[in-house]
Protein backbone atom coordinates (compact mmCIF):
# COMPACT_ATOMS: atom_id res chain seq x y z
CA UNK A 1 0.00 0.00 0.00
CA UNK A 2 1.24 3.45 -0.92
CA UNK A 3 0.65 6.27 1.58
CA UNK A 4 1.12 10.04 1.27
CA UNK A 5 2.55 11.48 4.49
CA UNK A 6 2.24 15.26 4.91
CA UNK A 7 4.28 16.30 7.96
CA UNK A 8 6.71 19.19 8.40
CA UNK A 9 8.35 17.93 11.60
CA UNK A 10 11.42 15.95 10.53
CA UNK A 11 11.57 13.75 13.64
CA UNK A 12 7.88 12.86 13.63
CA UNK A 13 7.78 12.37 9.87
CA UNK A 14 10.87 10.19 9.91
CA UNK A 15 9.48 8.01 12.70
CA UNK A 16 6.13 7.54 10.96
CA UNK A 17 7.75 6.76 7.62
CA UNK A 18 10.04 4.17 9.19
CA UNK A 19 7.17 2.51 11.07
CA UNK A 20 4.93 2.33 8.01
CA UNK A 21 7.78 1.06 5.86
CA UNK A 22 8.40 -1.68 8.43
CA UNK A 23 4.71 -2.57 8.01
CA UNK A 24 5.20 -3.20 4.26
CA UNK A 25 3.90 0.19 3.09
CA UNK A 26 5.51 2.57 0.60
CA UNK A 27 5.55 6.10 1.98
CA UNK A 28 5.87 9.32 -0.02
CA UNK A 29 6.68 12.15 2.40
CA UNK A 30 6.15 15.86 1.72
CA UNK A 31 6.58 18.70 4.19
CA UNK A 32 4.33 21.56 3.06
CA UNK A 33 0.78 22.07 1.90
CA UNK A 34 1.52 22.99 -1.70
CA UNK A 35 3.63 19.86 -2.18
CA UNK A 36 0.82 17.83 -0.62
CA UNK A 37 -1.72 19.03 -3.19
CA UNK A 38 0.70 18.36 -6.04
CA UNK A 39 1.43 14.85 -4.78
CA UNK A 40 -2.22 14.01 -4.13
CA UNK A 41 -3.13 14.95 -7.69
CA UNK A 42 -1.26 11.85 -8.93
CA UNK A 43 -4.13 9.66 -7.66
CA UNK A 44 -1.82 6.78 -6.75
CA UNK A 45 -2.03 6.82 -2.94
CA UNK A 46 -4.39 4.68 -0.90
CA UNK A 47 -4.52 7.14 1.98
CA UNK A 48 -3.23 10.55 3.17
CA UNK A 49 -1.85 11.29 6.62
CA UNK A 50 -2.21 15.06 6.94
CA UNK A 51 -0.78 17.43 9.53
CA UNK A 52 -2.62 20.74 10.04
CA UNK A 53 0.21 23.14 10.92
CA UNK A 54 2.05 23.16 7.59
CA UNK A 55 4.15 25.82 5.84
CA UNK A 56 2.98 27.42 2.55
CA UNK A 57 -0.56 26.10 2.94
CA UNK A 58 -2.15 24.78 6.12
CA UNK A 59 -3.57 21.31 6.35
CA UNK A 60 -7.23 22.32 6.62
CA UNK A 61 -7.01 24.32 3.40
CA UNK A 62 -5.30 21.35 1.74
CA UNK A 63 -8.15 19.11 2.88
CA UNK A 64 -10.73 21.63 1.67
CA UNK A 65 -9.03 21.82 -1.73
CA UNK A 66 -8.91 18.03 -2.02
CA UNK A 67 -12.60 17.67 -1.26
CA UNK A 68 -13.48 20.60 -3.55
CA UNK A 69 -11.98 18.53 -6.38
CA UNK A 70 -14.25 15.69 -5.20
CA UNK A 71 -11.18 13.63 -4.36
CA UNK A 72 -12.44 10.63 -2.41
CA UNK A 73 -9.03 9.56 -1.11
CA UNK A 74 -9.19 8.70 2.62
CA UNK A 75 -7.57 11.36 4.83
CA UNK A 76 -6.53 11.01 8.47
CA UNK A 77 -5.54 14.25 10.19
CA UNK A 78 -2.52 13.85 12.47
CA UNK A 79 -1.93 16.95 14.59
CA UNK A 80 -1.03 18.32 17.98
CA UNK A 81 -4.18 20.47 17.95
CA UNK A 82 -6.59 18.82 20.36
CA UNK A 83 -9.21 21.58 20.74
CA UNK A 84 -12.77 20.47 20.06
CA UNK A 85 -13.29 23.15 17.41
CA UNK A 86 -10.23 21.93 15.49
CA UNK A 87 -11.48 18.34 15.52
CA UNK A 88 -14.94 19.42 14.40
CA UNK A 89 -13.50 21.62 11.63
CA UNK A 90 -11.31 18.82 10.31
CA UNK A 91 -14.08 16.24 10.28
CA UNK A 92 -16.61 18.66 8.78
CA UNK A 93 -14.19 19.48 5.97
CA UNK A 94 -14.07 15.82 5.01
CA UNK A 95 -11.39 14.10 7.10
CA UNK A 96 -12.11 10.42 7.70
CA UNK A 97 -10.45 10.41 11.12
CA UNK A 98 -8.57 12.74 13.47
CA UNK A 99 -5.63 11.63 15.59
CA UNK A 100 -3.92 13.85 18.15
CA UNK A 101 -0.14 13.74 18.64
CA UNK A 102 1.60 12.09 20.33
CA UNK A 103 0.04 8.76 19.44
CA UNK A 104 1.20 5.12 19.39
CA UNK A 105 2.07 4.02 15.87
CA UNK A 106 0.04 0.84 16.41
CA UNK A 107 -3.07 2.98 16.95
CA UNK A 108 -2.34 4.96 13.79
CA UNK A 109 -2.07 1.78 11.73
CA UNK A 110 -5.27 0.39 13.27
CA UNK A 111 -7.11 3.58 12.34
CA UNK A 112 -5.67 3.41 8.83
CA UNK A 113 -6.98 -0.15 8.42
CA UNK A 114 -10.42 0.89 9.73
CA UNK A 115 -10.63 3.89 7.40
CA UNK A 116 -9.63 1.77 4.40
CA UNK A 117 -12.24 -0.86 5.30
CA UNK A 118 -14.96 1.81 5.41
CA UNK A 119 -13.71 3.36 2.19
CA UNK A 120 -13.96 0.04 0.37
CA UNK A 121 -17.26 -0.94 1.98
CA UNK A 122 -15.81 -3.84 3.93
CA UNK A 123 -17.04 -4.32 7.51
CA UNK A 124 -14.88 -7.31 8.37
CA UNK A 125 -11.18 -6.84 9.19
CA UNK A 126 -10.29 -9.88 7.05
CA UNK A 127 -10.14 -9.24 3.30
CA UNK A 128 -10.86 -11.94 0.78
CA UNK A 129 -13.23 -13.90 -1.42
CA UNK A 130 -14.27 -17.56 -1.64
CA UNK A 131 -10.70 -18.54 -2.56
CA UNK A 132 -8.27 -16.67 -0.33
CA UNK A 133 -8.19 -14.50 2.78
CA UNK A 134 -5.75 -11.75 3.73
CA UNK A 135 -5.30 -10.45 7.27
CA UNK A 136 -3.99 -6.83 7.12
CA UNK A 137 -2.91 -6.99 10.76
CA UNK A 138 -0.67 -10.06 10.57
CA UNK A 139 -0.16 -9.72 6.78
CA UNK A 140 -0.83 -13.46 6.49
CA UNK A 141 -2.66 -14.93 3.48
CA UNK A 142 -4.58 -18.16 3.85
CA UNK A 143 -6.35 -20.70 1.67
CA UNK A 144 -8.28 -23.73 2.86
CA UNK A 145 -7.16 -22.96 6.40
CA UNK A 146 -3.46 -23.06 5.47
CA UNK A 147 -1.57 -19.86 6.27
CA UNK A 148 1.17 -18.44 4.07
CA UNK A 149 3.66 -15.74 4.96
CA UNK A 150 4.16 -13.07 2.32
CA UNK A 151 7.11 -10.82 1.66
CA UNK A 152 6.48 -7.09 1.99
CA UNK A 153 6.12 -6.68 -1.78
CA UNK A 154 3.96 -9.79 -2.19
CA UNK A 155 1.64 -8.48 0.50
CA UNK A 156 1.47 -5.04 -1.14
CA UNK A 157 0.50 -6.53 -4.52
CA UNK A 158 -2.11 -8.88 -3.07
CA UNK A 159 -3.53 -6.12 -0.85
CA UNK A 160 -3.90 -3.77 -3.82
CA UNK A 161 -5.77 -6.44 -5.80
CA UNK A 162 -7.93 -7.82 -3.02
CA UNK A 163 -9.25 -4.39 -2.10
CA UNK A 164 -10.79 -4.30 -5.58
CA UNK A 165 -12.07 -7.83 -6.32
CA UNK A 166 -13.15 -8.18 -9.93
CA UNK A 167 -11.31 -5.02 -10.99
CA UNK A 168 -8.37 -5.32 -13.39
CA UNK A 169 -5.18 -3.49 -12.42
CA UNK A 170 -2.50 -3.00 -15.05
CA UNK A 171 1.21 -3.38 -14.44
CA UNK A 172 1.66 0.40 -14.17
CA UNK A 173 -1.30 0.72 -11.77
CA UNK A 174 0.15 -1.97 -9.52
CA UNK A 175 3.58 -0.37 -9.65
CA UNK A 176 2.03 2.97 -8.66
CA UNK A 177 0.29 1.38 -5.66
CA UNK A 178 3.26 -0.68 -4.50
CA UNK A 179 6.36 1.44 -5.10
CA UNK A 180 7.20 4.92 -3.81
CA UNK A 181 8.90 7.81 -5.60
CA UNK A 182 12.49 6.81 -4.98
CA UNK A 183 12.13 3.05 -5.32
CA UNK A 184 13.62 1.37 -8.37
CA UNK A 185 11.21 -0.93 -10.23
CA UNK A 186 12.47 -3.73 -12.46
CA UNK A 187 10.56 -4.24 -15.70
CA UNK A 188 9.28 -7.68 -14.63
CA UNK A 189 8.89 -6.96 -10.92
CA UNK A 190 5.11 -7.26 -10.81
CA UNK A 191 5.08 -10.50 -12.81
CA UNK A 192 7.71 -11.94 -10.47
CA UNK A 193 5.67 -11.02 -7.37
CA UNK A 194 2.43 -12.42 -8.80
CA UNK A 195 4.22 -15.66 -9.71
CA UNK A 196 5.45 -15.93 -6.11
CA UNK A 197 1.94 -15.31 -4.71
CA UNK A 198 0.40 -17.92 -7.04
CA UNK A 199 3.04 -20.44 -6.01
CA UNK A 200 1.83 -20.09 -2.43
CA UNK A 201 -1.92 -19.65 -2.96
CA UNK A 202 -2.63 -21.35 -6.28
CA UNK A 203 -2.79 -20.21 -9.90
CA UNK A 204 -6.45 -19.22 -9.62
CA UNK A 205 -5.80 -16.85 -6.70
CA UNK A 206 -4.89 -14.10 -9.18
CA UNK A 207 -6.30 -14.09 -12.69
CA UNK A 208 -4.37 -12.73 -15.65
CA UNK A 209 -6.40 -10.80 -18.22
CA UNK A 210 -4.19 -10.91 -21.27
CA UNK A 211 -3.05 -7.50 -22.45
CA UNK A 212 -4.79 -5.69 -19.58
CA UNK A 213 -3.43 -6.82 -16.24
CA UNK A 214 -4.45 -8.89 -13.22
CA UNK A 215 -7.39 -9.25 -10.88
CA UNK A 216 -8.55 -11.17 -7.84
CA UNK A 217 -11.88 -12.87 -8.69
CA UNK A 218 -14.91 -11.71 -6.71
CA UNK A 219 -15.64 -15.29 -5.76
Amino acid sequence: MRVLLVEDDALIGGAIREALSDASMSVDWVQDGQAALAAASDDVHALVLLDIGLPKQDGLSVLKALRHKRASIPVIIITARDALEDRIAGLDLGADDYLVKPFPVDELMARMRAVLRRHHGCATPILGNDIIELDPVSRIASRNGIEHSLSAREYAVLHALILRPGQILSRSELEDRVYGWNEEVASNAIEFLIHAIRKKLGQDAIKNVRGLGWMVPKS
